[in-house]
């Protein structure tokens, strides 16, 4: 919550409480007197202490209208009480909004009003002068004493406010991310299946079918995971995403459509994975195997090997790349690889890609197990 909005809830509980002191504070301190409060004075009372409900919009007006209804609450010849207590607090709202002069002028004019409304004498008039500026002087002091709080609360909203900005960047940089996975897997598999499927269209119509049923169900999946990353978009309250964040468990299916040969192997103890472990795992090797496709040559295959250590996570992924005497494309040198590094140094972790020892290309991952829960 910001100082403002402190502010402007605290206005009437403020007014209210004011209210009630001026009123019950007079009504005590003129007890005996011979001259009582009246309905009219304490109306008065109410009155110029309900008018702060909103001084921190209208400073320069509210502080006016105490003024008036103190003035007119001495002119009437009611007996000195608790009135003091509004137009202090309305003194120091206009002074904290830059109405100084206002202040001093309004009560110096209120002061003059009432020697002659009155009819006081000079050393009345004097003394009721110097009780004014008196109080309009503790006024000043108190206004300046608070004005460090102010400062303080509003160098916290701005961080707060720098705070939600930066965080918001993030979690679009995070859906970026998801977003370039999801789409550059699917894709380049739909690019693959659909040049097997024109050039087996005439030949051999049942591999086209076969190769038009894969980019049919890679499309759809690319939907399906699209609309969930999307969803986190929604603001609160909007329905949650249906299918679970891929993770580990989801790797079979993911060899299965990669569009090449792919073989898994798994050392160390299987265990359950933190949420984001899993999540940069599955990832890391969906861009890898996208890579293959893009960046091996014809007739490429992979290996992923997973690797539990103790406190550790080792993905790797090797392709031999592919068929002898066929020119594989420039190594992958774009926006994949550095998505994988940074989901790796998000976790505290780190990846490495380049030429592998026997040909090809490799890309390894080491994802820190510790510090998170597991994945329920």
């Amino acid at each position: 919550m910001t100082w403002s909005s402190r502010h402007h809830q605290a206005g009437p509980g403020l007014a209210v409480l004011t209210a009630v002191l001026q009123a019950a504070g007079t009504a005590i301190a003129t007890r005996g007197q011979p001259s009582g409060v009246g309905l009219l004075g304490y109306g008065l009372l109410v009155f110029s202490a309900l008018a702060l409900a909103d001084r921190h919009r209208f400073p320069r007006r509210n502080f006016v209208i105490v003024a008036a209804a103190t003035l007119a609450y001495h002119a009437l010849g009611h007996p000195p009480g608790l009135m003091f207590i509004a137009p202090m607090i309305g003194a120091s709202a206009a002074i904290a909004a830059g109405y100084r002069p206002l202040v001093w002028t309004v009560a110096a004019a209120s002061c003059a009003l009432w020697a002659v409304a009155t009819g006081a004498t000079a050393n009345q008039t004097v003394t009721a002068a110097a009780f004014v500026a008196g109080g309009c002087a503790l006024t000043e002091l108190a206004t300046a004493a608070a004005g460090p709080v102010r400062r303080a609360f509003a160098e916290q909203r701005r961080l707060a406010e720098e705070r939600k900005l930066r965080q918001a960047g993030e979690e679009r940089l995070r859906i970026a991310a998801e977003l370039h996975d999801v789409l550059g897997h699917h894709l380049s598999l739909i690019n693959i299946r659909a040049g097997v499927g024109l050039h087996l269209m005439d030949r051999e119509p049942e591999q086209a079918r076969a190769a038009l049923t894969t980019i049919q169900q890679a499309s759809a999946e690319a939907l399906h995971e699209v609309q969930a990353v999307l969803t986190t978009l929604h603001p609160a309250g909007a329905t949650a995403p249906r299918a679970p964040a891929p993770g580990l468990e989801q790797l079979d299916g993911l060899t299965a459509d990669a569009g090449l040969p792919v073989r898994t192997a798994v050392s160390g103890a299987p265990r359950p994975l933190p949420a984001g472990v899993g999540r940069a795992a599955y990832r890391i090797v969906q861009e890898a195997l996208t890579n293959v496709r893009r960046h091996a040559a014809r007739g490429a295959s992979a290996t992923i090997t997973l690797e539990y250590r103790p406190d550790e996570l080792v993905v790797r992924v090797d392709d031999d790349g592919g068929a002898a005497g066929s020119e594989a494309a420039p190594a992958p040198a774009g926006n994949g690889i550095t998505g994988m590094r940074e989901r790796a140094a998000a976790l505290g972790g780190r990846v490495s890609a380049g030429p592998s020892p026997d040909g090809g290309w490799r890309v390894r991952a080491c994802l820190p197990l510790g510090g998170t829960e597991p994945t329920p």
